[in-house]
């Protein structure tokens, strides 16, 4: 295995590995380093990274995002 297939294996491994947490921060969840924290070890069963990839999907928004979602709601509502 050359230098150059071995760097892009462990890319997208570790990509693959660090799932949860890549989502977990594109949906801006309150959780993530939480998320992060049991990432590591949770990458070694199935069950539990399987567990971590649900709660990315179905986390808490940090209050930021939710208020801007809720003023957009209310600013629509008055026009």
């Amino acid at each position: 295995m050359n230098p150059m297939s071995a760097a892009l294996f462990l890319v997208l491994f570790l990509c693959v590995w660090f799932l949860p947490t890549i989502l977990a921060a594109f949906f801006n969840r309150i959780n993530l380093v939480k998320i992060l924290v049991a990432n590591i070890p949770a990458g070694l069963s199935w069950a539990a990274w399987g567990a971590l990839l649900v709660w990315a999907f179905s986390g808490k928004i940090q209050g930021g995002l939710k208020k801007d979602v809720a003023d957009a709601n209310v600013s629509g509502d008055k026009q």
